[in-house]
């Protein structure tokens, strides 16, 4: 995500921020006033944002004081300018406990705010630091104005305000929030990252005019959806400034793609990853501790494969493990010019690249808006979105926030870095909840009822029929090597070789089992429309492949005069992609589009393939709980790994 959140509390994480954060992650010299602590770092001054200010006597733009922010986040929640307000009550002869309150807002509260980082994709930030300077101001312009649009959505649809006993009652901030913006330039491995910190105050208004505080726990639940609407925002702000588009890159195999700028080299990427790279370093001698892990009888902690939750919490200890010291800070000029002479020396790429990689850019993207037209078609967008999200959640139930920001990013795939008509996104999802959603929602709350809680799943079945479970398998002897395929015998350990010294078991990862069930269940309602509809539905769905990255579509074949054979036994491919590059080919033939009932049935068995394959993996590892009954393995009973867990607030660079 490029959009993180992270609580502010009173106290020693306020002094925290105070110290370091708005000073650019700078150590902040003792006794030095904030502007003179903000020109020593070469950062700009914190500014104000949000419609709330205009309740408090404060205007949006205006520069963010010490004692603005001691009293909004430091003290529990009071006026900006608390100070102010209690002279001027002291000196018309209240007393000090009145003139006390008459700057409060509302009752004090230990969590004072919350931190979004807004960070945009790292092409972009590459662009930014090794352009020339109208560049750098079109970036940091369409940066900035991503955040003002989000904070406004936020505002209209995310933030509630409860109240009443058991705070069972909600309204929206009808005046709007109020927020302080800082930038910061770099990460903590001195490597360009532009990204800025929006201090949001929980403080808001009521319409009786009483003062209340902000659920946070709206703003965690929307923070992926927050996140898809800026990085949304923002390319297409910076591509059509500068004649630029996007395209689909894979970070992580089985991940959903990332929209990247086109034509910057992945090797730069990489270049800027370096805290990525010792994260993922640490991560994997910890994979190895986790499945090699036994107790005092010598049986195994843990099953030997690592789930998706597992391995988030151990990328956590990793990140934190591998956190380097924060660097000193220094101004803006100076670090571009020490990025750039840095990337030329140790990037591995071409000198001339680096010095014109916005003209680079530019002739990709040429190539890229010839090829790919920006047609979105609501109905198979809402297809596409529901597929997704029902195959990625657990069980297959979702929010619509799930659904929202699935809608942002397949606008993002679509139009690859073009802007759209405002509302499109609601529109797609109101036209998956209303065509392939199921409410099953059984609310036993107030909060249960509105319809940001309700619960969905989808109204059709990927396999169309009930996937045959396998009787689970014996607990896994740790002497065997576990199987590379779920489908083939375990072999034994090669001789000398210690346990955990195999390649790491996991569970797969789901979405490329997303785009399969979305191309099943596309192709499945297209053939059972009318004539109109599917004659419509051609360009689209030839669109939405040429913009699917080259990862997920099936390779060509070696002889494209045997195209049509049928793949030989053994092959390692995980689906059978041959209905998919009918697809492909359908940007110069658009009848290759009619795909024959014998490909469809081949997707169709692909997939419950996929699921059965998924649940032997599960059941394999499953631990008998006695000699006569053996039950099969669910993810809720996985013994995870306990360690203490680091902060939740992770970046690109996992920390700045």
């Amino acid at each position: 995500m490029t959009a993180d959140i992270r609580v502010i509390r009173a106290g020693q994480m306020y002094r925290y921020y105070l110290r370091e954060t708005v000073v650019g992650d700078g150590r902040r010299p003792a006794r030095t006033p904030l502007r003179a602590a903000q020109d020593q770092a070469g950062v700009p001054v914190g500014r104000w944002m949000g419609r709330g200010l205009a309740a408090l006597g404060l205007a949006p733009g205006e520069e963010v004081a010490e004692a603005q922010l001691r009293n909004l986040f430091g003290e529990r929640g009071r006026h900006p300018d608390a100070d102010r307000i209690e002279a001027e009550r002291l000196s018309a002869g209240d007393s000090a406990k009145k003139a006390y309150r008459a700057g409060a807002l509302g009752r004090r509260v230990t969590v004072t705010g919350v931190d979004f980082v807004f960070r945009p994709q790292p092409t972009i930030y590459l662009l930014w630091a090794f352009g020339d300077e109208e560049t750098r101001l079109v970036i940091e312009a369409a940066h900035e104005r991503a955040i003002e649009r989000v904070l406004e959505w936020i505002e209209d649809e995310v933030a509630v305000i409860r109240y009443g006993k058991d705070g069972i009652y909600r309204v929206r901030p009808p005046g709007g929030l109020v927020a302080a913006r800082f930038r910061h330039y770099e990460a903590r491995s001195g490597r360009p990252l532009l990204h800025d910190h929006l201090l949001l105050s929980v403080k808001g208004q009521r319409l009786d005019g009483k003062w209340g505080s902000i659920h946070t726990t709206a703003l965690h639940e929307n923070t992926v959806a927050a996140s898809a609407l800026y990085n949304e925002l923002v390319a297409s702000e910076v591509c059509e400034a500068l004649g630029l588009a996007t395209e689909p890159r894979i970070v992580t195999p089985g991940r959903q793609p990332v929209m990247e700028i086109a034509g910057v080299p992945d090797e730069l990427i990489r270049w800027t990853a370096r805290r990525s790279d010792q994260i993922a370093a640490c991560l994997a001698e910890l994979e190895h501790e986790y499945v090699t892990a036994v107790d005092d009888d010598g049986e195994p902690r843990f099953l030997p494969v690592v789930s998706e939750r597992a391995r988030a919490k151990m990328n956590q200890i990793a990140a934190r493990k591998t956190r380097p010291p924060k660097r000193k800070t220094q101004p803006l000029a100076q670090l571009r010019v020490w990025w750039k002479v840095s990337a030329i020396l140790t990037s591995k790429v071409a000198a001339d690249v680096i010095t014109n990689l916005l003209e680079h850019a530019r002739a990709a993207a040429a190539a890229i808006r010839a090829r790919v037209a920006a047609v979105v078609d609501v109905a198979l967008a809402a297809v596409d979105v529901t597929a997704t999200v029902f195959v990625m959640n657990e069980g297959g139930r979702f929010h619509r926030r799930h659904l929202l920001a699935e809608a942002r990013r397949h606008l993002a795939l679509v139009l690859r870095g073009r802007q759209r008509d405002p509302g499109l996104d609601e529109e797609i999802v109101a036209a998956a909840i209303s065509t392939h959603c199921l409410d099953i929602s059984e609310p036993t709350t107030v909060r249960g009822l509105e319809a940001s809680y309700r619960l969905y799943t989808a109204r059709w079945d990927l396999a169309d029929l009930p996937a045959p479970r396998r009787p689970p398998d014996p607990a896994p002897d740790p002497d065997r090597q576990p199987p590379a395929d779920p489908g083939e015998p375990a072999a034994l350990r090669p001789p000398g070789q210690d346990a955990g010294e195999w390649e790491i078991p996991r569970i797969p990862l789901q979405y490329d089992r997303a785009v399969l069930a979305g191309a099943v269940v596309r192709e499945k309602l297209r053939t059972t429309t009318t004539a109109a509809v599917r004659g419509r539905a051609y360009d689209v769905v030839a669109h939405q492949q040429a913009a699917m990255p080259k990862q997920l579509l099936a390779p060509e074949p070696a002889d494209p005069e045997h195209d049509d054979q049928e793949p030989e036994a053994g092959r390692g491919d995980a689906i059978d992609m041959t209905a998919l590059r009918a697809l492909r080919k359908s940007r110069t033939d658009v009848e290759a589009l009619d795909l024959t009932a014998d490909r469809l049935r081949r997707i169709r068995e692909a997939g419950t393939k996929m699921v059965n394959d998924s649940r032997a993996r599960a059941d394999r590892h499953t631990a008998p709980a006695d000699a006569d009954a053996v039950r099969p393995v669910r993810p809720d009973d996985q013994q995870a790994h306990h360690p203490q867990q680091p902060a939740p607030h992770r970046g690109r660079e996992a920390d700045h």
